[in-house]
């Protein structure tokens, strides 16, 4: 797999608006994550680690922090959107319904705050 601009670039134009948004979120509050690679996984990376991903998956987008306790800080605000799902380390979503511009700030401090440790 190649980088999140290659991901973007190959997917159907309603998942791309609704994945790009995410990094666009995850950017603006962490402006200094780069692209790379998190579990072979396109990713945005923060100090060198896995920050965030968002992929396309057969009947969901998942979006995927690398951390469990991220997705846990998360959860109840997660559990009032509809078609979405929370697992152990993943937000589940469908582009219809999209995670509010708040959760995915809230989930992307929360990771970057664990990796500042």
């Amino acid at each position: 797999m190649g980088t999140v601009d290659d991901l973007l670039t190959d997917l159907d134009p309603a998942d791309r608006v609704s994945i790009a948004r995410i990094y666009d979120i995850a950017r603006e509050e962490v402006p200094e994550a780069e692209q790379g690679l998190g579990y072979g996984m396109p990713a945005l990376l923060y100090r060198g680690k896995p920050l965030l991903s968002v992929m396309r998956a057969k009947k969901h987008i998942g979006v995927y922090p690398f951390s469990p306790a991220s997705v846990t800080a998360v959860a109840d605000a997660v559990g009032g959107v509809p078609l979405t799902s929370v697992d152990k380390g993943t937000i589940r979503y469908q582009p219809e319904e999209p995670l509010p511009d708040d959760i995915v700030r809230a989930l992307v401090i929360s990771r970057k705050n664990e990796i500042d440790g």
